[in-house]
């Protein structure tokens, strides 16, 4: 047996696996009556004797394969009223309360690069090398409404911020904040902001702290341990919302061609997919600082409304929701002593990342340094 055929044959019995967990059967093998299949197939064509070869016959050079034949589509599409096949696939998701999401391959980390090897390489030694040149985990408690950011002492190549909205906090006190004082001249902002209003909230904050929005990180939320219609339906939505969205933002000149030490694009894609939180719960995907930590190459981020949950080597944590402090502003200076400010690149790295390719266009104009520029004055290409 070939190594691809070899691998076929545990991709289609992973994806088996995969329908028997959604049709909430026990085994792979109870699928056939699940799905109401038989394993009949075809008479295979009898070779026609011909002179010479009475009682010579051979047998066919390909035998036919073992495959599950649908006799009765009912059961898994779970009320079919209709004749078109797309009507009753989306039927299905009307009766189970399964949302379309759920059924996307490979989402999580450890799966996601499965079938590409180069990639998955290039994601271990990404982060290897982030762990190795993380400073110790730094955390302060604070109330952030009254807390002068200059006392950090400090400025910052990333800042996330997760705004604890309706838990005592509005817009106009997320705009209140100083974000400017603690962003390095070159550095980038990452602002979870709900969905509907928050999204343009969201751009006049970056806009108030200086920031020019460039990208927006999707969240899309599955219902897989818990399917059903959702109980906590906001009163102002027109639809079921079932995403998030992170803003990312960038000040100062940076661009691709001339930055490689502070920035590495293509790496990652803007979408985060993953089960939906508890009611309540106030935890984003872990995902999103992967994202942030494999694009920009700065070793200095700060994560604004942190709680002992985020608390994460390679950087600071502030928010009222903590149960301690450690941060010292003059030992969280000494670890960029020295030119120590990049978790720097190997060539390793360098030859397996995803490049853009070269602008070949005959008389296209030179573009001036800041190739990371908002819509409208010539967007960045991640």
């Amino acid at each position: 047996m070939s190594e691809k055929l070899k691998e076929l044959r545990e991709r289609s019995q992973k994806r088996k696996k995969l329908l028997a967990q959604t049709l909430g059967v026990s085994s792979v093998s109870e699928l056939r009556h699940a799905l109401g299949a038989t394993l009949d197939v075809p008479a295979k064509k009898q070779a026609v004797p011909g002179p010479g070869n009475e009682g010579n016959e051979k047998p066919t050079a390909k035998e036919q394969p073992d495959e599950l034949v649908y006799t009765d589509s009912s059961t898994f599409l779970k009320g079919t009223q209709s004749s078109n096949p797309h009507n009753d696939y989306c039927q299905h998701f009307v009766d189970t309360g399964q949302r379309p999401q759920n059924f996307i391959r490979d989402v999580g980390l450890a799966d996601r690069f499965e079938e590409y090897p180069k990639l998955r390489e290039l994601i271990k030694l990404k982060d290897d090398l982030i762990a190795q040149t993380a400073t110790p985990p730094m955390y302060l408690k604070c109330d952030l409404k009254t807390f002068d950011l200059k006392q950090m002492g400090n400025k910052f190549d990333v800042i996330l911020v997760e705004p604890p909205l309706g838990a005592g906090w509005r817009w106009q006190d997320v705009l209140a904040l100083d974000l400017q004082q603690i962003a390095q001249a070159r550095s980038f902002i990452f602002l979870w902001c709900g969905s509907s209003e928050g999204l343009d909230m969201g751009r006049e904050c970056l806009k108030k702290w200086g920031f020019r929005r460039c990208e927006d990180i999707c969240w899309i939320k599955t219902n897989i341990k818990n399917p059903g219609h959702s109980k906590n339906l906001e009163h102002n939505a027109v639809f079921q919302r079932t995403k998030e969205h992170c803003l990312m933002g960038i000040k100062g000149t940076v661009r691709r061609s001339v930055d490689g030490d502070f920035i590495h694009a293509n790496v990652d894609i803007d979408l985060i997919i993953s089960e939906d939180p508890e009611f309540g719960s106030t935890e984003k995907p872990i995902e999103i600082f992967h994202i942030m930590e494999h694009f920009c190459l700065g070793r200095r981020r700060v994560h604004l409304f942190g709680r002992d949950s985020t608390i994460r080597p390679g950087w600071v944590t502030i928010g009222h929701e903590l149960t301690n402090s450690n941060f010292n502003a003059e030992l969280y200076a000494s670890y960029f002593a020295e030119g120590r400010e990049s978790t720097g690149c190997t060539e390793r790295i360098e030859a397996l990342r995803p490049k853009s390719p070269p602008n070949t266009s005959k008389g296209a104009r030179t573009r001036a340094r800041g190739g990371f520029r908002a819509r409208g004055r010539g967007r960045p290409a991640m």
